[in-house]
């Protein structure tokens, strides 16, 4: 078996296009990714702050950690739909 030899241009393109087509066809990834983007507009608008309180400092951490776990399933479903459509 002869394997193509591909750029890590190529591998970012193929990755866009996997995420444009999950955009379209998959609503949970669509959740996630509007969550995602949600919970990246709270972070920026606490972080503006001059002064952080011990609260928002639990409030920030919170927020990354909820970020984090959605990035994450948004990956797994990218995972899945390569495995599903064999995609290296």
């Amino acid at each position: 078996m002869v394997r193509e030899k591909i750029s890590v241009q190529e591998v970012i393109v193929r990755e866009s296009e996997i995420v444009e087509i999950l955009r379209r066809e998959n609503e949970e990834y669509r959740r996630l990714e509007r969550e995602h983007r949600e919970l990246d507009m709270m972070l920026s608008e606490i972080e503006s702050k001059k002064f952080l309180t011990p609260d928002d400092e639990v409030e920030i951490h919170r927020i990354k950690k909820l970020k984090l776990q959605k990035k994450d399933k948004m990956a797994e479903i990218i995972r899945e739909w390569k495995k599903m459509n064999s995609v290296l």
